[in-house]
């Protein structure tokens, strides 16, 4: 029936396991012909009933019997693969808060400091201008330009000052005020800019002006995050650094030291839970009682189900990276678990891109909120990283990685973060890097916790370290001193290439990122030049003009004759059609090679370009003089 990257045909349905949780029949064919991502997606897709301690697959499409829940954080695609019985939290009650008396708390702290009242509208706008702050709101308070403005309380500004940083970073010096007059705010930034420490101090100054937590109440602060990398590194902001040397040495971009004292002089416990590792621990310290819960949507979906915890007492909620939590397939869980928490909540979502479904998110739970913009409105990558893209086939990629890397080792600076599309390609990438004679670390959903804790540390250590990834790490991974990230695999979206390379050049430091973008890639080169002419980046012809033929050479339906071939949009080959037209060559339209449709239109395209062989061209010439191209 369907052949595509997830699994092959589906052939006919499987059957159900059985209540013992026994294996079901297969669903039709297993399909090996889209190799890149079948390991990866296809065993959600394609394989037998579920039984109901968990058995194999589901039938056709995804699974259908009464199994346990799979890991909903612990993969690359954190699409859930819920039947319709085993919704993401379809065991919490909606709470109906009219029927439910509120005890009030406080949420303004915000004190305007002498000197932020004197200053003119102009001398604020030359602020915003001069670090390209975009503010969109009622009353938006002036920004913070030194920390000594900020608003917080003496006890803060003992810890912010006795880390000797220099001045905040825009997102924060706009940010602080907003947060600490506790009012509603998205804030847009690119990766590596502070964001975390705009949220962390006014959640802190929060908690500390509320009751404390008695047994059996959860947090005052909910910080949702979309990976457990992300959410870890949210934690070890708070908890590892204890007022080192080496954390005074690190810039404010890095959003954690001064939250890691401050929470422990005023005794606020933090943890965090995330899929992938055990829940005993998790839970344990949810029992207890911490001020902040940091956590991946599904886990904590989990505890509430258990009543492990609840959000009854929380007023302070941040969607960190919320665009890449709805990217991921998060929006139901981040739905249910906004249900249980109190309407007059101050929420703060924050993201690196501002798509329209993010836009939905806020005007449908967010209230009079403040928006803040840093850096140009339209999608951008930092301005600090040098983009290079190559142009290139599928089958020239190793030997680029291989020169590229070459090239790298003459540089002083050599940390280098390399993105594939599969885990299967990264574990690939790895053996062909370490073969050839560097070191280089691998990690993906595949890798359980302990793996993943190893890798990062040693990446983080080795000065000339290499790690190859999967989309994993391409949010949330903080290190400072990666210099280079090469895209082996050019990712689904622009937004996701964004945040790709956004892990070099952190905290106005340089970095540059290489690209290999193939003709398969053809479709995605108009978003892709986009970001490269924001940045004022050198754009490839050959990109160019490939974006000229995009739409016609990433077709997303090829059809012949008795009733078209259907290609996902990254799969390897021509689409085999799914009536009597076969490959959709001879008697259909055209047939399909690396994306490209041969019709009238594209035959002379092709031939400019060479992308297609020339017995091919010759094949489709004849069709299109024959009168069958259209």
């Amino acid at each position: 029936m369907y052949d595509d990257r997830r699994g092959g045909r589906g052939g006919s349905r499987g059957g159900r396991g059985d209540s013992r949780g026994s294996r079901g029949g297969r669903g039709g064919r297993g399909g090996s012909r889209s190799q890149d991502r079948s390991e990866d997606r296809g065993s959600r897709f394609g394989g037998g009933g579920r039984g109901r301690d968990g058995g194999g697959g589901g039938r056709g499409f995804g699974g259908r019997g009464r199994g346990g829940r799979d890991n909903r954080d612990g993969r690359d695609d954190f699409r859930s693969n819920y039947n319709k019985n085993d919704q993401p939290g379809g065991a919490l009650r909606k709470i109906r808060w009219d029927n439910v008396q509120l005890t009030p708390f406080q949420k303004n702290f915000y004190v305007p400091h002498p000197n932020t009242v004197r200053r003119t509208i102009a001398e604020v706008e030359a602020y915003r201008s001069q670090h390209q702050i975009t503010v969109k709101g009622r009353d938006v308070p002036p920004p913070s330009i030194f920390f000594d403005e900020g608003g917080f309380p003496d006890y803060a500004m003992k810890e912010i000052l006795k880390q000797g940083f220099p001045n905040p970073t825009p997102i924060q010096a706009q940010g602080w005020p907003i947060a600490l007059s506790g009012r509603d705010m998205v804030g847009i930034a690119q990766t590596g800019s502070g964001k975390t420490l705009a949220y962390i101090l006014p959640a802190i100054v929060h908690i500390i002006n509320q009751p404390r937590l008695l047994r059996d109440e959860g947090p005052i602060v909910l910080v949702l995050a979309p990976t457990r990398e992300l959410a870890q590194q949210i934690q070890q902001t708070l908890l590892s650094m204890n007022g080192s040397e080496e954390a005074r040495n690190r810039n404010l971009g890095d959003l954690d030291v001064v939250a890691t004292d401050f929470g422990q002089n005023v005794q606020v416990r933090n943890t965090c839970i995330f899929g992938g590792a055990p829940k005993g621990p998790q839970g344990r310290m949810l029992e207890r009682g911490v001020e902040i819960v940091i956590a991946t949507p599904g886990r904590l979906i989990d505890f509430l189900e258990r009543d492990t915890t609840n959000l009854r007492r929380c007023t302070y909620l941040v969607l960190d990276e919320a665009d890449r939590m709805l990217d991921m397939g998060f929006e139901p869980q981040i739905r249910k678990i906004i249900e249980q928490i109190r309407p007059d909540r101050q929420v703060l979502m924050w993201s690196a891109t501002w798509p329209k479904e993010v836009k939905n998110l806020a005007e449908e739970f967010l209230h009079d909120y403040i928006q803040i913009n840093i850096g140009s409105l339209s999608l951008s990558a930092n301005h600090n990283i040098l983009q290079i893209v190559d142009i290139c086939e599928d089958w020239e990629k190793n030997e680029k990685l291989l020169t590229l890397l070459n090239e790298i080792s003459s540089e002083e600076e050599t940390k280098t973060i390399i993105f594939a599309e599969t885990k299967r390609k990264v574990d690939e990438i790895t053996k062909t890097i370490n073969q050839a004679g560097w070191r280089a670390l691998a990690i993906h959903g595949d890798k359980n916790q302990q793996d993943r804790d190893y890798v990062l540390g040693q990446f983080r250590q080795y000065s000339g370290g290499i790690l190859v990834a999967t989309d994993v790490a391409a949010r949330g991974l903080d290190v400072e001193d990666v210099k280079f990230v090469i895209n082996y695999d050019y990712p689904n979206n622009s937004e996701d290439y964004v945040h790709r390379i956004g892990r070099t050049g952190r905290s106005h430091n340089t970095g540059t990122a290489y690209t290999l973008f193939t003709p398969n890639n053809s479709a995605k080169a108009r978003d892709l030049m986009s970001v490269l002419q924001e940045a004022n980046q050198v754009v490839n012809p050959k990109l160019l003009e490939l974006a000229q033929c995009g739409t016609g050479f990433k077709g997303k339906y090829n059809r012949g004759r008795g009733g078209g071939g259907y290609r996902d949009r990254d799969e390897d080959g021509g689409g085999r059609g799914r009536g009597r037209g076969g490959r959709g060559m001879g008697r259909g339209r055209g047939d399909s090679r690396d994306g490209i449709t041969m019709t009238r239109r594209t035959v002379s395209k092709a031939r400019v370009l060479g992308l297609a062989t020339r017995a091919e061209i010759l094949l489709a010439s004849e069709a299109v003089e024959g009168g069958v191209g259209a």
